[in-house]
């Protein structure tokens, strides 16, 4: 059976993976857009290896990147913005104290795989337009992004970090 993917471009280079993969997928014939809907139908057809979340922990860090955004379009450095980041990564530190190095355990699952492109464009962007990373302190969270990233499935589809740099950049700027 063959999946086709589709994925965005980078800005101004169509032949390239830009700075953002919303999945979209063809199954069977029929494009699915919807995260949890394709993990479902691919554990359905590929069993192996799971990646089903424990339902308990389907939500953790789900709150990271809503939070993430308003902190990087924030221009009043007392609005709270960043405060309310580091309280949504220092529970995510929290649960891979007690749960890790993965949210579910010792596998990755779909959590994991939502979560890894959501820190990276964190780490990159904040990065760049704010000159801030994830707080030493923060050490679970920190191991559990250098573990992310350094999956060979997430080497091989991450967008260059220019190409996140030049996604956000309108939204910072407007």
């Amino acid at each position: 059976m063959a999946i086709e993917v589709c994925v965005k471009a980078a800005v101004g280079a169509p032949d390239i993976l830009g700075d953002w993969k919303v999945p979209v997928i063809k199954l069977d014939d029929k494009w699915v857009s919807d995260s949890d809907v394709i993990v479902g139908l691919l554990e359905e057809k590929y069993p192996d290896p799971p990646l089903a979340s424990n339902p308990e922990f389907s939500s953790v860090g789900s709150k990271i990147f809503s939070t993430f955004v308003t902190f990087l379009k924030s221009k009043d450095a007392n609005d709270g913005s960043e405060q309310a980041l580091i309280v949504e990564l220092k529970a995510l530190d929290d649960h891979l104290k007690s749960h890790g190095p993965y949210v579910c355990g010792q596998k990755v699952t779909a959590v994991d795989l939502s979560l890894a492109p959501k820190l990276y464009h964190l780490e990159v962007a904040l990065g760049h337009f704010k000159k801030w990373s994830v707080p030493e302190n923060l050490s679970c969270v920190r191991e559990y992004m250098k573990l992310l990233f350094a999956r060979e499935s997430f080497e091989k589809t991450k967008a260059a970090k220019e190409h996140v740099i030049a996604g956000w950049a309108p939204k910072v700027n407007a």
